[in-house]
């Protein structure tokens, strides 16, 4: 085989792990709060981090309108924390708080949604 062909394929091998290694390292970040593969998040971490974070802008008369574990079904918040979104689709929830604290308030609100067994709204 001559060396330049040898050379052009090392590269190309190179470049393909390279790009392996790279997405292994973005995964994490992007992966959504429903991942089928992560540990399910703390309900009690995510009642905390919903009232301290998101209770800001989202109770009655607020600029976000009041939002509460019952403004959706267990399906619907799934949904909601897979798409990601926030602000209508303005911006990625990512930008509100980290990937552990969303998963904890999707863990929140999904097992306290209208549908579930233990249905609550999340006064402050």
């Amino acid at each position: 085989m001559p060396s330049s062909l040898r050379n052009l394929r090392a590269a190309a091998m190179l470049l393909l792990a390279g790009g392996f290694f790279c997405l292994a390292l973005l995964a994490p970040i992007s992966a959504p709060a429903y991942a089928a593969d992560q540990p399910k998040g703390s309900e009690s971490k995510g009642r905390y981090f919903f009232r301290q974070t998101c209770k800001n802008c989202h109770t009655k008369g607020a600029a976000g309108g009041e939002i509460t574990p019952l403004n959706k079904t267990q399906a619907q918040w799934k949904a909601y924390f897979l798409a990601g979104k926030h602000a209508k689709g303005k911006e990625t929830l990512a930008k509100v708080m980290d990937p552990v604290q969303l998963r904890d308030v999707a863990a929140f609100l999904h097992e306290h949604a209208a549908d579930s067994l233990q249905p609550e709204t999340c006064g402050k």
